[in-house]
């Protein structure tokens, strides 16, 4: 069984939504996944993370964002959370279309994609306390780790 952990805290700045991406993918690489299940990961952190910064802190930069990713076996647990100000209706959130920045020409679509792309979705939020994402998938591609 392989097990391994990381985590980082970075600042909620648009930019570093790629840096989120770029970190998972490289990562989740030692267990040898697919070009498909890369671009899963990448995609549903990217939605993840632009959620924080969006909606979580209204696009204001300086507060925290927290990513940790796990490996157990094939599997991989990404969490995403922030401390802003939460989610008042989950069921709703999820439902495609349903934005709450609508001038900002969001598409409603983070948590669909998120559930698409990986094997399960939880979703823990309280409102003015903040939101916590996690997201797992497991790997169909290669039976060992890279480099063993």
């Amino acid at each position: 069984m392989y097990q391994n952990k990381m985590e980082v805290i970075f600042e909620s700045k648009s930019e570093n939504e790629a840096f989120a991406r770029v970190v998972a993918a490289a990562f989740v690489a030692r267990l040898d996944p697919t070009l498909e299940e890369i671009a899963d990961i990448k995609t549903a952190v990217s939605e993840a993370v632009t959620n924080a910064i969006i909606h979580g802190y209204n696009n204001q930069p300086n507060h925290k964002i927290y990513m940790s990713c796990q490996i157990e076996d094939r599997s991989i647990e990404i969490s995403i959370k922030d401390e802003g100000v939460g989610i008042p209706d989950i069921e709703k959130a999820k439902e495609p279309m349903y934005t709450t920045k609508p001038e900002l020409e969001r598409s409603g679509m983070g948590f669909i994609f998120m559930e698409v792309f990986m094997d399960s979705l939880d979703i823990i939020s309280q409102v003015d306390v903040g939101t916590n994402i996690i997201m797992k998938k497991t790997l169909t591609s290669g039976m060992t780790e890279v480099g063993e």
